[in-house]
C-alpha cells in the first residue's frame, strides 16, 4: 500500500520549499484531491456467479465521498431540479481524471503484492486479475463520464450499455445504498426493460463509497437494472432507507484516441 500512496504523490505533486506561494498553494490543493483515493485496506469482493463483476465496497471514505460530491455539485449541473444526468466525452473534468488514475492504481495494487506480478501486464492467476490485462493499457482507460442523480425510488430499466463502447466500465456509488440486479441477456439479445418474470437475477449490494468493475461476460451478456420502487430494495430481508443517490459512470468510447 505504500507503494501506491507514492504513485500518488507521483502523480500528483508533492509540495516544494522552493515554491513560491501560488505554486505552494496550488500543490496542496493537488494534494488533497489527491485524497480521493479509497478507504483503509479496501478488498475486492467476487460476485461468484457472474464472471467478469468485481466489487471493492471501500473505495471511498466518508472524507473522499464528501469531497467527490462537492466536486459534482461545483460543475453547476444539477443545480435546476429537473435534470438528473450530466454526460462528459472526450476531455473529462480533472476530478474524474483523477478518479481513473485512482480506479486503475487501485486495481493493480489493493488486492495483491505488486512485488509478485507484473504490474505492466497484469500476469497473474485469472481470479487475481479485477479487470482484463489488456484495458489496463488503453489511454485514457476512461473518456466518458455519466454523473446521475437519483431521488427516492428513481432508478434505471434493465440493458446492456451500448456496444459504442469498449469493455470495461467502472461505477462509483455515492449517497444512498442500492441494490443491482443483473440477469443473463436472452437469447443473446439484449432486451432492455422487458424480462421473463421466471429470469434468474443476482443481486449486488452497492453501498456509499463503492466501486463496481464490469468487464467481459458481465459487460456483454448480463444486463443490469435498479428498481428502487418499494419491494424490489431489500438486503439481507431488511428494505433498504432510500434517499438520494449519486452514481458516477466511467466508459471509455470505441475507435478512439
Amino acid at each position: 500500500m505504500d507503494e501506491y500512496k507514492n504513485l500518488i504523490v507521483e502523480a500528483f505533486g508533492e509540495s516544494s520549499e522552493d515554491s513560491d506561494d501560488d505554486d505552494r498553494r496550488q500543490q496542496l490543493q493537488g494534494r488533497r484531491e489527491a485524497q480521493l483515493v479509497f478507504g483503509e485496506n479496501p478488498k475486492w469482493e467476487r460476485i461468484s456467479e457472474i464472471k467478469g463483476l468485481s466489487l471493492c465496497r471501500d473505495f471511498l471514505t466518508p472524507d473522499q465521498q464528501s469531497t467527490l460530491l462537492a466536486s459534482i455539485l461545483r460543475e453547476g449541473w444539477f443545480n435546476d431540479a429537473s435534470h438528473n444526468q450530466a454526460m462528459r466525452f472526450g476531455d473529462l473534468p480533472t476530478w474524474a481524471k483523477e478518479l481513473s488514475t485512482c480506479v486503475l492504481e487501485l486495481i493493480r495494487y489493493s488486492d495483491y503484492d505488486p512485488e509478485s506480478v507484473d504490474t505492466n501486464t497484469c500476469q497473474m492467476d485469472e481470479q487475481a486479475c479485477v479487470f482484463p490485462s489488456e484495458l489496463l493499457h488503453r489511454v485514457p482507460l476512461f473518456n466518458q463520464l455519466i454523473v446521475n442523480s437519483y431521488q427516492p425510488g428513481e432508478g434505471i430499466c434493465a440493458h446492456v450499455d451500448l456496444m459504442r463502447f469498449e469493455d470495461g466500465i467502472a461505477l462509483v456509488s455515492l449517497e444512498s445504498s442500492c441494490v443491482m440486479h443483473f440477469s443473463r441477456v436472452e437469447n443473446g439479445v439484449a432486451t432492455n426493460g422487458k424480462q421473463n418474470e421466471a429470469t434468474i437475477k443476482i443481486p449486488v449490494y452497492l453501498t456509499p463509497g463503492s466501486l463496481l468493475l464490469i468487464s467481459g461476460e458481465a459487460r456483454y451478456q448480463w444486463k443490469h437494472e435498479i428498481n428502487r420502487k418499494p419491494g424490489f430494495q431489500k438486503w439481507d430481508g431488511l428494505e433498504i432507507d432510500q434517499k438520494r443517490r449519486t452514481s458516477i459512470t466511467l466508459r471509455k468510447l470505441c475507435n478512439s484516441d
